[in-house]
């Protein structure tokens, strides 16, 4: 979720009353709950025009939902999707396999520093195992609390995870002081693997992402290309086609995209100059250079913002990334 997703679903929460904000927190998922929470909490001066515009957009889209759909596994996707964008693949993905992770699900509830703080004395394979079940994003905040060494190591393991039997499954979820419900009924997970190393790196800053890569590289050079072939950085967005970019474009805030763009190349920016109608791209040109000196860490926060939105496209079918392989995909 966008942060300015967030900000549209607190102002709508805190115009509907405690007992419907409540209802709806419910069917939230916990990571989803903390980041409302905090922007609820942040909440100061709001302009009634602000929530009614809120109300009004969310009114628009709800009346837009008219017809139900009669396939559930595929409505289900749909909705997770549309939902939660890129995050929704490995919530599905549990789903349908049945198993039960209670004790890790109850992690997501934690800050991540007390995660970290958690299970960093557990045996690095144990560790890698709770990561691939948490959310991407989470997972990067958990690893960049470890030391350097331990990064490597975890981020190695996550690599080479070729899935979790059910008695590991069970082994991890007692080590966290719960018990899961019908083991001997679960099929084999297909968490873990490169795709999984690479998307929880997406998420981590540059510096940290580069570090752990040259560890992997040493252990592993053939591994570690794998990896660097499964990750897609800003940069990339140069392997779209301009219809792609188009649709990209279109998603993406206006103050989001010049800050983002203050840390991309020369010829990514005309790529983006080129989509876009002259006036536009006139406009884009003069607040990039009146924009002035901006913090790398924010230039990378709004990539990766930018990047979560192209894999949601990605996801809807929308846009198709290549570039790394004919059938590669974000």
């Amino acid at each position: 979720m966008a942060d300015d997703g967030i900000q549209r679903s607190a102002l709508l929460l805190m115009s509907l009353g405690e007992d419907e904000a409540a209802e709806v927190f419910k069917h939230l998922a916990p990571r989803e709950v903390q980041k409302i929470g905090r922007a609820m909490a942040a909440l100061k001066a709001v302009s009634r025009d602000d929530v009614g515009g809120v109300v009004s957009r969310f009114c628009d889209e709800a009346g837009s939902q008219s017809s139900m759909a009669l396939q559930a596994p595929e409505y289900l996707q749909s909705v997770l999707a549309k939902a939660l964008g890129d995050k929704s693949a490995p919530i599905i993905e549990r789903i349908r396999q049945g198993g039960d992770t209670s004790g890790i699900d109850k992690l997501k509830w934690l800050d991540s520093a007390t995660i970290a703080q958690l299970i960093c004395g557990e045996h690095p394979q144990i560790i890698a195992t709770i990561l691939v079940h948490l959310d991407q994003d989470q997972a990067s905040e958990i690893l960049s609390q470890f030391n350097e060494r331990l990064r490597a190591d975890v981020t190695l393991r996550i690599a080479t995870l070729d899935g979790i039997q059910p008695a590991a499954l069970k082994e991890l979820n007692d080590s966290l002081a719960e018990v899961l419900a019908g083991a001997g009924s679960l099929q084999k997970s297909s968490l873990g693997g490169v795709r999984a190393a690479a998307e929880i790196l997406n998420f981590l800053p540059a510096a940290q992402s580069n570090q752990i890569m040259e560890s992997v590289r040493d252990t592993n050079a053939e591994l570690a290309q794998q990896i660097l072939d499964e990750m897609f950085i800003f940069e990339d967005l140069l392997s779209l086609d301009d219809r792609a970019v188009q649709t990209v474009l279109r998603e993406v805030q206006s103050e989001s995209l010049i800050v983002a763009l203050k840390g991309a190349s020369q010829e990514l920016r005309e790529r983006v100059f080129k989509n876009m109608s002259s006036r536009a791209a006139e406009m884009l040109r003069e607040d990039l250079e009146a924009k002035g000196p901006v913090k790398l860490s924010e230039v990378e926060k709004e990539q990766k913002e930018i990047l979560g939105i192209v894999r949601r496209l990605a996801e809807e079918g929308q846009v198709a990334l290549g570039g790394k392989g004919d059938d590669a995909y974000v």
